[in-house]
């Protein structure tokens, strides 16, 4: 963070060559704290407690509860691929892109709150949870759009992987204190009523009512209201347009088409989305299910696949920052498709190891009496493969939206945002919902798990088409 706020005080005026206005270190590191607010609805309701509760607890059986969990993203998805350009390209005419931020922060907060009501037995448990959970995930991925394209405004471009890098890293760093927080304090095993760190529930949250795991969801609203703050104090926005709204729809829909028009001509800019949208379903339906998987595969308890979540964030953080360094000086494609490399070696591995198995073949012995957390060989594997693959799933999104910003022409970069986030979510739907059919006809987890290698293996080819024309450092 040091690095980017020299990088910042540093760089000059513009002069024509893609330098931004000077902003103050401040102003930089304000802007981090946004992936540092909002990484924890991720981290806590999209992957390691929210949505475990919900497949285990609300849904008649975890089965069931993974196909409505994926519905409920894909909906959202699909709003966002239909949404995100338009109002990008909107946000293009009328300038400051502050007042959207704020705007599409209230739906993350209240959608974020109403989780708390989904509670265990309840008649309309499950639909509160679906419906917070796509409401939610629409404020937070729309607010996402205009944060990702203050980017240029704050370093010169040959800095902005490191701050993209280092936001993701941030972002992980904040998903990890909250998900320490969640399992340590809040969230507690219904059988001991005892957290991760052996204590009983803060605020007298009940474990019998899973109040605790629910609770994630209003800690996240809580963490982002918080966090978010600096990003509106100190981050300069461009100037306000005075442009009525009705004009602004109609010239932002005008200059969406010809964004597409543009995209379609450059194909650099159209293979990337087209290898972002297929390798970003991949690492949807990883998020998704990956907590799912590892307790039916290896039988983990909330405060195993908990303990998972830490050290995956921990090495997502590490990765995030190697991986801007990288980026910077290798180029981002090269990020790109070393990460996905490393995706597809280690999921296959992951998809190799069930509780007696590893690498398909292998037989292990059964865990000893009263032996503690990861005491077998397959869990143990599990682990590593796991860490691995955490490092790598963070400079795969620093590093796709620092390539964007290369590739396109920098006169309207919100749109590209916009279709940037529209080929990450348009079919958002189809690995969760491939993941579910394999699984349905194989009766197999892993044989559902593995066909997001496949989503992963197309994407690196799609992208060995692109070239980063950007000089390395």
């Amino acid at each position: 963070m040091n690095d980017l706020a020299a990088a910042a005080r540093r760089s000059g005026q513009d002069t024509g060559a893609g330098q931004p206005a000077p902003v103050g270190g401040r102003a930089v590191a304000s802007w981090l704290f946004f992936d540092w607010a909002a990484q924890p609805f991720f981290t806590l309701v999209t992957t390691f407690v929210f949505a475990p509760y919900f497949a285990s607890a609300l849904a008649d059986t975890p089965a069931r509860g993974q196909a409505l969990w994926g519905y409920a993203t894909a909906a959202a998805g699909l709003a966002i691929a239909l949404m995100a350009p338009v109002l990008g390209a909107i946000a293009d005419r009328t300038g400051a892109r502050k007042p959207w931020i704020a705007g599409f922060s209230l739906p993350l907060v209240v959608g974020s709150l109403a989780l708390w009501l989904a509670v265990p037995g309840e008649p309309w448990s499950i639909a509160i949870a679906l419906c917070g959970f796509a409401l939610a995930t629409l404020g937070v991925e729309f607010a996402t759009v205009f944060t990702n394209a203050m980017m240029p405004d704050l370093v010169p471009r040959a800095r902005l992987g490191r701050l993209s890098g280092n936001g993701w890293a941030l972002g992980y760093a904040g998903g990890l204190l909250s998900l320490v927080i969640a399992l340590g304090l809040m969230a507690a095993n219904p059988a001991t009523g005892l957290t991760l760190l052996g204590l009983e529930p803060v605020l007298g949250l009940d474990p019998a009512t899973r109040a605790g795991d629910r609770a994630s969801g209003p800690f996240s609203a809580l963490w982002y209201l918080i966090f978010v703050l600096p990003l509106f104090l100190f981050v300069p926005d461009v100037p306000r347009r005075a442009v009525p709204l009705s004009g602004a729809v109609r010239q932002g829909l005008h200059d969406l088409a010809a964004t597409l028009r543009q995209a379609r001509a450059n194909r650099q800019v159209m293979t990337f989305l087209i290898a972002n949208m297929v390798y970003k379903d991949g690492l949807v339906a990883l998020f998704a299910f990956g907590g799912i998987y590892a307790g039916g595969v290896l039988g983990w308890s909330s405060i195993e696949i908990g303990t998972f979540g830490i050290l995956l964030t921990v090495t997502g953080t590490l990765g995030a920052v190697i991986g801007g360094r990288l980026d910077d000086r290798l180029g981002s494609r090269r990020v790109i498709s070393g990460a996905l490399v490393v995706l597809i070696a280690c999921g296959l591995g992951l998809v190799s190891v069930d509780r007696d198995t590893v690498l398909f073949v292998i037989d292990t012995a059964a865990p000893a009496p009263g032996a503690g957390l990861f005491s077998t060989l397959p869990e143990q594997v599990f682990l590593v493969l796991g860490g691995f693959l955490g490092a790598a799933a963070g400079p795969l999104q620093a590093a796709s939206r620092t390539l964007l910003v290369h590739l396109s022409p920098q006169a309207g970069l919100t749109q590209y945002f916009g279709l940037f986030a529209l080929s990450g979510k348009v079919t958002s739907f189809l690995a969760p919902l491939t993941v579910g059919l394999v699984t349905a006809a194989t009766a197999s987890q892993a044989a559902g798990m593995a066909v997001i290698l496949v989503f992963f293996a197309a994407g690196l080819l799609l992208l060995s088409r692109i070239e980063d024309t950007r000089k390395p450092l």
